[in-house]
């Protein structure tokens, strides 16, 4: 049997962006300034660099136009990302957090698992542990590529609608959990994750009543542009306990 979570894991989605402009190192800053102890990016590999950005066009978040993968690295960090910002680094972004949070690296574009692997081995001989690091992914080939390369990192498979299938590989791959949209999500479906072993993290979830649903659900935690709304409201856990809960 599966004890219940202590914790209702508040987790910065793209740092605060309810705040300041999203994926930016001002919007990983208030985040841990507003108290998430987890902090969620989105990663690319452009020209040989590892792009904290989340859309594939520059147009929405930046003064740039264009396909991102189709720029140079030094065009993409001369360009406004918002507030002055710049486009940050992969590397730049685990500077920041280190020892403060843990960090969620979505994978997206192409040829990006096998970058981040290897950039991650890099932060675990730095000292970092397994335990504070999660991959996810819309894209589950590139989790299993994840698990090829490195079996030891946490994988987390996100879900845009429910289908049954995605639990069945999200169990059969080992992932730590299930990242499902708020849409999806009911008491089976939570019952279900446990019941195969993993958490369930829910995106996007800045409504009050919302988050409160969703604790009531016994979910573990919530993606939100606005950490304040679960800190204020939920126990927490301490940065050392990296990503708690039933395979910790």
């Amino acid at each position: 049997m599966n004890s219940p979570n202590p914790f209702f894991l508040c987790i910065g989605h793209r740092g605060a962006m309810g705040h300041v402009a999203e994926n930016t190192l001002a919007s990983i800053r208030k985040a841990l300034e507003l108290g998430a102890r987890c902090v969620e990016i989105d990663v690319y590999h452009v020209d040989r660099q590892l792009v904290v950005f989340h859309d594939d066009r520059l147009e929405r978040t930046t003064n740039g136009r264009g396909n991102l993968w189709d720029q140079t690295f030094d065009y993409l960090r001369s360009l406004d990302a918002g507030g002055g910002e710049q486009i940050p680094t992969l590397e730049e972004v685990c500077r920041e957090i280190e020892g403060r949070a843990c960090i969620n690296i979505e994978l997206k574009g192409p040829n990006t698992a096998a970058p981040v692997a290897s950039f991650i081995g890099e932060l675990i001989g730095k000292g970092w542990s397994y335990k504070s690091i999660l991959v996810s992914s819309f894209d589950h080939s590139k989790l299993e590529e994840t698990k090829r390369l490195d079996p030891l990192i946490q994988l987390g498979v996100l879900i845009e609608r429910l289908r049954g299938e995605d639990a069945e590989f999200a169990a059969g791959l080992g992932a730590f959990s299930l990242h499902p949209s708020l849409k999806c999500v009911d008491q089976h479906f939570v019952d279900d994750a446990h019941a195969r072993n993993m958490n369930v993290y829910v995106y996007t979830v800045n409504d009050p009543a919302d988050i409160a649903r969703m604790h009531g659900l016994g979910v573990d935690g919530v993606f939100t542009n606005f950490p304040e709304r679960v800190v204020a409201q939920y126990a927490q856990p301490g940065v050392e306990d990296g990503w708690t809960g039933r395979r910790s």
